[in-house]
């Protein structure tokens, strides 16, 4: 063997040697914090963090309250930085992609918007029922909403006013109810929103339809009308999914509750 052979031998060997060390492995400390609670002493912080990631995702599939010990984390999360930071980033990257594409002159490419979490922060009446810890009572969100004061989503108000902008047609999508038109319309524009195009909301022959099938079918209508939706912002993915989607969709955080 000449000294070549044995020099591609050695460095050989030492790549084996390397690849079997490179595998990724957790300290012990780590191993046992992750997966669901088994009563041991997990670190909730973390495993918190992971249910979150879950959520966002969609793998954590449907659920109906944040586990009471993620309750604590929930709402730090909603009434802190990184909330806040999120959402920006989300409302960055929609913008970006709106300034890459473009509209044309004549109006006719849209933009989707849901209103709950995307446009109208209801974090005052979340912080009244447990941020999610609780089960969604209709009657008292409805109150609420009657009341028309959800604060605009920091992040979603520039976003909004740079798509009209743009010459985007706004299009509003939300699950609340006809009955709830003026109400809404109304805290839109306390909040700062104006100059959309439509605003739908589940009428008689919508009630009971899952939300993806809904706001699918609405959807529609804006593409039978003759608009091509570019983007989609919503903070479920029943929201984005489904048919009639839009060219890009985009997922604003929403650890409190899930809409199928």
């Amino acid at each position: 063997m000449n000294a070549h052979q044995s020099l591609y031998s050695i460095l050989f060997l030492l790549s084996l040697s390397l690849s079997h060390q490179s595998v990724l492995r957790l300290p012990s400390d780590h191993r046992k914090s992750l997966g669901p609670a088994r009563g041991r002493g997990e670190d909730d912080s973390l495993y918190c963090d992971s249910w979150r990631f879950s959520v966002e995702t969609n793998d954590a599939g449907k659920w109906s309250t944040v586990p009471s010990r993620c309750a604590d984390y929930v709402r730090d999360y909603v009434t802190g930085e990184r909330y806040v930071s999120d959402s920006s980033v989300a409302a960055d990257n929609a913008l970006e992609f709106a300034r890459a594409v473009g509209a044309s002159s004549d109006g006719r490419d849209a933009w989707v918007f849901d209103i709950d979490e995307t446009l109208l922060s209801n974090l005052p009446y979340y912080e009244e029922h447990g941020f999610g810890s609780e089960a969604f009572e209709e009657t008292s969100f409805d109150d609420w909403v009657e009341l028309a004061k959800a604060p605009a989503l920091p992040a979603s108000l520039p976003l909004y006013n740079e798509l009209r902008q743009l010459n985007f047609t706004i299009f509003l999508l939300t699950g609340r109810s006809e009955h709830q038109r003026n109400a809404t319309a109304t805290n839109m524009l306390r909040a700062g929103y104006t100059g959309w195009e439509k605003l739908f909301l589940r009428g008689d022959s919508d009630q009971g339809k899952p939300a993806t099938v809904y706001k699918s079918e609405k959807r529609s209508e804006i593409v039978s009308a003759g608009y091509t939706i570019q983007g989609s912002s919503g903070d479920q993915w029943s929201d984005l999914t489904g048919f009639a989607t839009a060219v890009r969709s985009f997922k604003l955080p929403n650890p409190m509750y899930y809409i199928p």
